[in-house]
């Protein structure tokens, strides 16, 4: 088996004219809601970091992996087709193919748009290009726009609108003024047409720009309603949920999440930015983000959010204008690793995808048959013993152990090894190892990184009690120092 079940393969040589209720998928959960039961099946397996997902309107489920392979699944008897390779794809970190959309219209507008990185020397790019789709294969490509890139802080996310037009979220290509420079396309939310023209009705004249000032945003779509919703990766605090406004200001990299520092708050006044819906810290690493609007009862009108760090899937009630987020279910959490994106069906059936196999798995993963897509329908019983909802109620006691392991631990990982040539290794660090006072300055500051490792941000909104616990953790981890730092200590350094 490569892509589906064993079982479903036997079935569909005697039952190919059956109807999608009778799919024999591979059963993995079942979900107890407060008003519902739910199941949880394997649609498919071995993948190679499903990145983006899109239902299309002809019942077909479509998928970028990131290596630059281009397929979709058919939802009535779950045939896995390759459609196209994308032989200039360069992929390293987070470049590669990456977000896709199809049209809504996908019978009379047969249009699929993928954005992917390409690299020429010592430059990178991110080009947004769209295909048609004839004769079961993606034809007449056409670039419709290349902007910078870099190995982290790509964004990708597509969505078309209900205008029409095509919206492309850029992250700020690890250049951070990108994200408020008028001369760059990095760090926005972009519009056009499906010719890759700038509209008349756009915010800025003769700019694709539709919004600015984003860090990494990693999820795109829109409601029943109109509105426009993203999610977006922080720094060391605040991912955030923005509700999307035409012409204006998220204020990165002088906010971030809600206006609550000095700072912050003057800039905010200054260039009259906006303050995100939601935000979370510690961070999650929000991904792929769509709206809910179906048969499973409990999780109406509301977005679904799948996290990498966090490692589970977030449902997030909205009010009835769509204008706030009343309530957050946490779901899955650790059960199937990071989670990628999510995509819905018109019948109500979701799908979401697992990123196991990509640059930073976390522990105990991956596992065999990682990278999957898990469909979640309404079950009529239950099979198996079901799960529920998980409790993670957020404690402003944690100690050393677990705040390392929610600010530090997803990139020098839980054993301190890190990542080579992105995140060093804490074990023989000669800043961990030697004079406690350059490690609590570097706590406190961060750093602007090397050619080899990437910059680390400051931690300095940490308390001194939990600045100091994180010092005495890393010295039990490392190198078993037995000096012990106290917040007075850490207070000298602020």
């Amino acid at each position: 088996m490569r892509y589906i079940s064993y079982r479903f393969l036997i079935s569909l040589l005697f039952f190919s004219c059956k109807k999608e209720e009778n799919l024999n998928l591979e059963l993995r959960d079942n979900l107890l809601l407060e008003d519902g039961l739910l199941k949880i099946e394997i649609l498919a397996d071995s993948l190679d970091v499903p990145w983006d997902l899109a239902y299309a309107s002809d019942d077909f489920l479509w998928l970028t992996e990131q290596g630059g392979r281009i397929s979709r699944i058919n939802l009535r008897n779950g045939e896995f087709e390759t459609i196209h390779f994308v032989e200039e794809v360069w992929r390293l970190r987070t470049t590669g193919l990456l977000g896709l959309a199809v049209h809504p219209d996908f019978k009379n507008h047969p249009f699929v748009l993928v954005n992917y990185t390409v690299e020429q020397g010592e430059n990178r790019s991110n080009k947004l290009m769209r295909f048609t789709f004839q004769n079961g294969r993606l034809e007449s490509p056409k670039e419709l726009l290349e902007i910078q890139a870099n190995t982290a802080h790509n964004g990708s996310r597509i969505a078309f609108g209900p205008d029409g037009m095509i919206y492309w979220a850029t992250g700020d290509a690890y250049v951070f003024e990108n994200a408020q420079d008028p001369a760059s396309l990095n760090g926005k939310i972009l519009r056009m047409d499906l010719e890759g023209k700038i509209p008349e009705d756009n915010p800025f004249p003769d700019s694709y720009v539709w919004a600015k000032g984003f860090r990494n945003i990693q999820g795109l779509d829109f409601s029943a309603q109109g509105l426009l919703y993203s999610s977006e990766h922080g720094d060391a605090i605040e991912d955030e949920i923005n509700l999307i406004v035409k012409g204006a200001n998220y204020g990165w990299p002088f906010i971030e999440g809600f206006h609550d520092l000095k700072e912050e708050k003057e800039f905010a006044e200054a260039q009259s930015t906006l303050e995100p819906l939601y935000s979370w810290t510690p961070v999650i690493a929000p991904s792929g983000l769509t709206y809910y609007q179906g048969p499973i009862a409990a999780w109406n009108h509301s977005l679904l959010l799948t996290a990498l760090k966090g490692m589970a899937l977030r449902v997030l009630t909205l009010d009835r204008e769509g204008k706030r987020i009343i309530g957050e279910k946490v779901y899955f959490y650790q059960r199937y690793g990071r989670l990628r994106d999510v995509a819905v069906a018109s019948n109500g059936d979701i799908y979401i995808s697992t990123s196991n196999q990509d640059w930073n798995p976390q522990p105990g993963f991956p596992k065999v048959g990682d990278d999957r897509i898990l469909k979640i329908s309404i079950a009529n019983q239950a099979v198996l013993e079901p799960i529920v909802a998980d409790d993670l109620a957020s404690n402003t006691q944690l100690k050393g152990k677990e705040l390392y392991n929610n600010y530090c631990a997803s990139c020098h990982k839980p054993d301190g090894k890190g990542v080579s040539g992105i995140f060093p290794a804490l074990l023989g660090n000669e800043v961990v190892e030697g004079d406690t006072e350059a490690l609590l300055k570097l706590l406190l500051s961060g750093s602007e990184g090397t050619q080899t490792d990437q910059r680390m941000p400051s931690f300095a909104f940490l308390s001194d009690d939990q600045i100091a616990a994180i010092t005495n953790y890393l010295y039990q981890l490392t190198i078993m120092k037995k000096e012990v730092v106290t917040p007075e200590k850490v207070a000298k350094f602020r």
